[in-house]
């Protein structure tokens, strides 16, 4: 079972590089073969080796350059989310894919177009704030924390429906993006540590649901989780009085 952590030194912010740690960690602890890949823009991934990619966030100006130079494996990433291999993206990385982001300067360029989204930076303006998010797939709510200065329309297919925080428009009540097991979200902080049951979910997915995953080690992931969920909603009921 191979890995995929692309970009992973231009597209990590908000220590999002623990999002494959945690997959490895999990992995390892069950008894998991498995071989985990680091490549850049010097690098040439075959897509069709790997049984997931992950691209974590970066500040726009690098997630602009890091699309310039993914635009030549576009049709090869297509068809991987295609095939239904999973794959996360975290933070701003999976706004690449759309099929236009406008920029705070009023300048347009053209995303990846495997998707029908469009991106539109606000002037400046950053909006960040802690979430709660809910997913039909998941039996348990997801926490996390997002920082961005894009909205998006054009979604049909949304990852997660907003319960408390910022949605693909501010004020949206749905987040993210799914197409078969295709992950995008501006959750970070990092996702995967903040959410071990979405962990598990997806750990599943790549080795297989006949795999037995091993959780007796994310004890203190799930203390936090049950922490964090707990503080957060506190907060979402005392502001909706």
């Amino acid at each position: 079972m191979k890995l995929l952590h692309l970009y992973h030194d231009i597209m990590n912010l908000y220590g999002d590089y623990a999002n494959i740690s945690a997959l490895e960690r999990i992995f390892k602890n069950s008894g998991v073969e498995y071989t985990a890949d680091k490549l850049s823009f010097s690098d040439s991934p075959a897509f069709e080796e790997y049984d997931f990619i992950y691209i974590g966030s970066g500040t726009e100006r690098n997630r602009n350059v890091v699309l310039e130079d993914i635009r030549k494996y576009a049709d090869g990433l297509k068809a991987f989310i295609d095939s239904g291999k999973p794959v996360l993206m975290t933070g701003n990385s999976f706004e690449m894919l759309g099929k236009t982001i406008t920029g705070a300067n009023g300048k347009t360029i053209d995303g990846l177009g495997i998707f029908d989204f469009a991106v539109t930076e606000q002037n400046r303006t950053r909006t960040t704030g802690d979430a709660i998010f809910t997913a039909g797939f998941l039996d348990k709510p997801l926490v996390g924390f997002i920082n961005k200065c894009s909205e998006i329309e054009g979604i049909s297919e949304p990852l997660f429906s907003v319960k408390m925080g910022l949605g693909n428009k501010n004020d949206g009540d749905t987040e993210g993006i799914r197409k078969n097991n295709f992950f995008g979200t501006h959750l970070t902080g990092p996702v995967l540590i903040k959410n071990p049951h979405f962990l598990v979910y997806l750990a599943k997915l790549i080795a297989g649901e006949d795999t037995e995953i091993k959780t007796e080690q994310l004890k203190y992931e799930n203390a936090g989780y049950e922490i964090t969920l707990s503080e957060l909603t506190k907060r979402m009921n005392s502001e909706s009085r």
